[in-house]
């Protein structure tokens, strides 16, 4: 068996694309996982995100049989890979050779931090990761709703984002539902509003900002991300609002499906999903570097 691995930078050539969309789709026919969405394989062809794959193919078979993905999704150097290894060839070691030019690759760009991603019960995957020296952080889980024609509250107004207006607002409002600091609430809202697909919308109630939310087009889904209500504002319905307005959007759009990712800790946030009408989909386990 001869085995060849190359790398390629974002975005990826179509027939790339094409070949890890197959690996996937043969994968889950398997496991029953969906290695698309761990592998974030939509942002492959982004010229707006920092990321790579590592490819490896099965040169006398002329086929693609494992991939690893590195995605920088925030811009900060701080990227999420994943592996996915075809289930004839996973006894054969590539995984530690897609792991070892992750490593190369993510030193070359000078990451300053990084996460590996495992999807909810794949405990094969689980055991690779802590043996490489990684350790359980967090988890967040992937939930999805039909669009929706909304009927809206007319005493809340939703807009799409104006920096001139807004943005001193919009940091409070990071800064209390996130905890980030200025510059990183900055860095959010320059990302939200200036990346290919990204709509970044401000909820007003009685004229003062309240609460925001992003949606991004992904194919033809809407993403739902950076969802926060002003601490003061909370209980109001502001946040149901605003996932209400991305289904409805998502409808004039023209899209199959809304999606979002909350942590699973959060309590709170999933019971306002819920009660938006949102069912999880998938889990990933997010695990962070330790060298233990």
């Amino acid at each position: 068996m001869n085995l060849s691995i190359i790398t390629q930078s974002f975005p990826i050539d179509t027939e790339t694309y094409n070949e890890i969309t197959t690996l996937c789709e043969n994968a889950l026919l398997q496991d029953r996982y969906n290695y698309s969405a761990v592998l974030k394989l939509q942002d492959s062809q982004s010229y707006n995100v920092k990321g790579f794959v590592v490819l490896a193919y099965d040169d006398e078979q002329d086929q693609l049989v494992g991939v690893a993905s590195a995605v920088d999704p925030m811009g900060l150097n701080t990227y999420e890979w994943a592996i996915l290894v075809a289930p004839m060839y996973r006894d054969i070691g590539l995984d530690e050779a897609l792991l070892k030019v992750i490593g190369d690759g993510l030193h070359q760009r000078g990451a300053e931090g990084e996460l590996a991603l495992v999807i909810e019960n794949d405990t094969a995957r689980r055991k690779f990761v802590e043996k490489y020296g990684y350790s359980y952080s967090f988890s967040e889980a992937t939930l999805e709703a039909e669009p929706q024609t909304m009927e809206l509250e007319e005493s809340i107004h939703i807009r799409p984002y104006i920096e001139a207006t807004d943005q001193e607002a919009l940091i409070e409002i990071f800064s209390n539902a996130f905890g980030d600091l200025r510059e990183e609430s900055m860095e959010l809202i320059h990302y939200n509003t200036m990346s290919e697909g990204r709509i970044l919308w401000v909820a007003e109630l009685e004229g003062k900002i309240v609460g925001t939310v992003t949606s991004s087009q992904e194919g033809t889904s809407q993403v739902i991300t950076a969802l926060a209500v002003h601490p003061d504002k909370q209980g109001l319905g502001i946040g149901t609002a605003l996932l209400k307005w991305v289904k409805d959007f998502a409808v004039r759009n023209g899209d199959t499906i809304v999606m979002l990712d909350v942590e699973v800790e959060n309590e709170r946030a999933l019971e306002v999903y819920e009660r938006a009408g949102f069912i999880k989909s998938m889990q990933v386990d997010y695990f962070v570097y330790t060298g233990k």
